[in-house]
This record gives structure tokens, sequence and C-alpha cells, in this order.
């Protein structure tokens, strides 16, 4: 362990010293309690063994202080007093203090405190590296819970949560978006074709494909199914419908086959674009807005972006 000695007499210093080194400790000695709290604050040390009187800081005020600043960490303080400042104990326990030494000090004394300070301070760090590896545990399962486990992207919860952000951005500042959900054209005959295995393949490769082409700060989802919803921030409606265009030919450009639906036998998406609009709409209403442009791509032959008449209307 690390060991802080401080006491403002020099005997009482080397011979803690010598104790604590002699027991196969590293230790520091600091002569007053304003020193040693110079040396607390710029390095970690496991055990404080402090005197009682010091000139300017004495022991309690320091008990204190490092109580109040542990930075997370726990340092473990032995108070020194003399035969005749017993009484000064409890009050130096309640300032911070794990437990004392009676002055003048015996070696064994010495040996015991620090065999109970290493217990101690092990069991601080056994909770604090579990809380550690908890906090990383429940990061992960956050992170689980809002991503999609067949494409490993953002899943519903996530669009949801991300929204209301972004809406509520929009609605503060003006700062306005564009939403577009895509679905992949005839997939039931795709799966029918070449099986469900190659169909979540063809999910995956078409997640990966949006995720990749869209914008850092635009967020990718699966929506359900075959269906995915790209958020464009800070985009107009003139700017986002070129946007998901593009998209969409990466994903004819991958040429996945499609030997069930007409031509192009290859694997295509539909797209419906929305933008905001302010006046109290929320975003599920803009979601359901997109979702009528998307119906009428569909309907309009597929392998298209439709944007929404209101949205486009307004713009």
């Amino acid at each position: 362990m690390r060991v802080l000695v401080a006491d403002d007499d020099t005997t009482c210093r080397l011979v803690l010293k010598a104790a604590v080194e002699r027991l196969g400790h590293e230790c520091v000695t600091a002569s007053d309690g304003q020193e040693a709290w110079g040396l607390i604050t710029g390095a970690r040390f496991d055990v404080l063994i402090t005197d009682w009187m010091m000139p300017g800081l004495d022991g309690p005020e320091l008990c204190r202080r490092v109580r109040h600043d542990n930075h997370g960490t726990y340092t473990y303080i032995v108070l020194a007093t003399s035969l005749g400042e017993r009484e000064h104990v409890v009050a130096g326990m309640q300032a911070g203090a794990d437990d004392y030494l009676t002055k003048p000090l015996d070696p064994f004394d010495v040996q015991t405190r620090l065999i109970a300070a290493d217990r101690v301070t092990g069991l601080h760090k056994q909770v604090k590296d579990f809380q550690a590896a908890l906090e990383q545990a429940n990061g992960e399962l956050q992170q689980l819970a809002r991503t999609d486990a067949l494409t490993q992207i953002g899943n519903r919860l996530r669009l949801h949560e991300d929204l209301v952000a972004i809406h509520d951005r929009a609605e503060r500042y003006g700062h306005g978006y564009c939403v577009a959900i895509f679905d992949l054209d005839y997939f039931k005959s795709y799966n029918d074709t070449y099986g469900h295995l190659a169909g979540d393949e063809a999910l995956r490769k078409v997640a990966r494909t949006l995720a990749a082409y869209c914008r850092s700060g635009d967020g990718t989802y699966r929506y359900g199914g075959e269906e995915f919803v790209v958020v464009l921030s800070d985009q107009t409606l003139d700017s986002a419908i070129p946007a998901v265009d593009r998209l969409r030919e990466a994903i004819a450009e991958l040429r996945v086959p499609h030997a069930g639906r007409p031509d192009p036998q290859v694997v295509t998406i539909s797209a419906g674009v929305a933008s905001w609009r302010p006046g109290g709409e929320t975003s599920t209403e803009m979601l359901e807005r997109a979702d009528g442009a998307l119906y009428r791509a569909k309907l309009g032959g597929r392998n298209r972006v439709m944007a929404d008449e209101d949205s486009a209307n307004a713009a």
C-alpha cells in the first residue's frame, strides 16, 4: 500500500516511516497537515496516518477534507494521539478517521492497523470495480435494447427516442428535418424464392448500405419487417428527396438477385418522404405522412421515391 504519514514531530514521523517500510509498504511523509493535504490532492494514498495536533491544518480537519474529496477512492485514515488525548478519539473518528494509534507508537499496533487498512481498502476497490462493471453492463444492455438484433442498426425504441429529441429541437429552434420510410419491394416473393435465411441476409445488406450512405448526423433504423426509417436532420424536402433517391440507387447497385419480381430482377426499395412542418404536429403524425407517401410510391410502380403531398405543397 501507499501510506502517507503526517506528523509535525520529526522523531514520530521517522519512527512511523521505518515501521511502515519494514512491513513492506511504500511510505511518504509530511511535516504538517497542509503539506499532507497538498500531497493527497496530487496523488492517491491507500492509508493516511495523521497526528491530531499539528500547526495550521490539524488532524481532524485533514480527515474531513479527505472524506469530502475522495474522488471515488477510499483512503483508510488512522489518527495518532498521545495518551492524554484519548478523549479526542471519538471526535476524530466522527471527522472521518477509521482507527487510532496511541503514542508512544508500538510497531505491533502499527502492523495491526495496516492489516485492517489493507482489508478495508481492498474491499472498497472490489466494490468500485464491481460498480464499474455493473455500469458498463447496464450501458451495454441499454444499447442492446435500442439495437435491432438482426441488422444491428437502431430499432423502434431508439427511433422514438431520437425523434423526440430532434422534434423538440425543431419546435424550439426551427431546425427542420425530414423522415423517410423505406420498404423492400416484393420482399415476400424474395423470401418465397430464396428462403428466410437469404431474406435475413438481404435485410442486413440493405441496413448496412443505408447506414453507410447516410450522413453522419442522420439516423438509420429498422421500423419492422422489411421497413426502414432514415431521419435526415437539418434538411428540407428539396434537399432530402435527392438524398433519399441516392439511397434508393445504392440499394439497386448492390445487385442482389431477385428472380421473383419484374425487371430489374434485383432487390430494390421504395421510399416515402415527409418534412417537418411547424404548428404542433407530432413526430408520429409526420411518420404517418411519410408512410402515406411510401404507399403512393408502391402504387406508382415501386423502386421510386415519393414526397408526402402536404410536405410538397408546403415546399
